[in-house]
């Protein structure tokens, strides 16, 4: 079926009160994989390319961005493509013609007034291209090989306040929000915050992200997506299942030498992964599109 908007998926969660799964790609198999998941549980996905899987692809953004557009317009679910952590003005310019329909802007790692100036910049020129708008406000540690956040640090958690105030200020469609998740977690031992994330929902009027979920719990998860998340990354979680059936499939069989053998199995470990985590979600409301067989 043809590309869907991650403003429209979003839109019906958050009207809902469910969440839409968002997954991170860098291969094929990854695009391949996690349409498969969705596919297999009836519920629309977003696929996310960030800003540094595109390095990883020599900086090159439309290859996997088309591998992606062609699987998604093939799909039997509906599908997004959103372009993740982007701190490149070249990069998000890119955007629109490479097929995406949203970006997540990631000047987070600013002082709060220059995050807030580029953010605002970054807004208005993807609202002039049709593009929906995603941020981030607070400390939501883990990328570019950084140590996971400490989450309880002071200063790290998204402010509600403060997050009114940049929401209103910047024009932003959507707010990344730091209540207790990180980055390139390998152990499922994140506790969220649901107090605050409860005081972020009332003082907020646009969808809440959360990143750094596969470090998070299945119950947290439920539970996040109750309290208001209505859009839930994912990543690492893709890539450890992917790793770790490789790695299985190699020491079963040392002499094999066929990449089709062992990146079928990481393509299929993954799509297990996929339909687990939205399965996870569905505890919270996510929302589905036909019931799963």
């Amino acid at each position: 079926m043809p590309l869907v908007t991650t403003g429209e998926l979003v839109t019906r969660a958050a009207e809902a009160r469910s969440a839409v799964a968002a997954f991170n790609i860098i291969t094929l198999e990854h695009v391949e994989a996690v349409i498969a998941g969705a596919e297999s549980t009836g519920a629309p996905v977003v696929l996310q390319v960030s800003e540094n899987a595109v390095k990883f692809r020599y900086g090159r953004l439309l290859p996997l961005a088309r591998a992606a557009v062609a699987a998604a317009e093939r799909a039997a679910v509906p599908v997004a493509l959103h372009l993740d952590h982007v701190q490149s003005d070249d990069l998000l310019r890119q955007a629109q013609a490479a097929g995406f329909s949203s970006v997540m802007y990631d000047a987070a790692r600013l002082p709060y007034a220059e995050n807030l100036a580029a953010t605002r910049a970054a807004a208005d020129w993807a609202h002039a291209q049709g593009l929906w708008i995603e941020a981030e406000l607070g400390e939501v540690g883990g990328k570019n090989g950084e140590p996971p956040l400490d989450a309880h640090a002071p200063g790290a958690r998204t402010d509600p306040a403060q997050a009114r105030a940049f929401v209103a200020d910047s024009g932003v469609d959507a707010l990344a929000v730091a209540i207790g998740s990180s980055h390139a977690m390998t152990t499922r031992t994140a506790t969220l915050d649901h107090d605050l994330l409860k005081r972020l929902t009332a003082t907020l009027d646009v969808p809440l992200v959360l990143h750094g979920s596969s470090g998070v719990p299945d119950d947290e998860l439920t539970a996040a997506v109750a309290g208001g998340i209505t859009k839930v990354n994912v990543g690492t979680a893709l890539n450890q299942a992917m790793t770790g059936a490789i790695r299985t499939f190699l020491a079963d069989h040392p002499e094999a030498v066929d990449s089709r053998k062992y990146l079928s199995v990481g393509r299929e470990a993954m799509a297990g992964a996929v339909a687990r985590i939205i399965g996870v979600l569905a505890g919270g409301g996510t929302l589905r599109t036909r019931p799963s067989a």
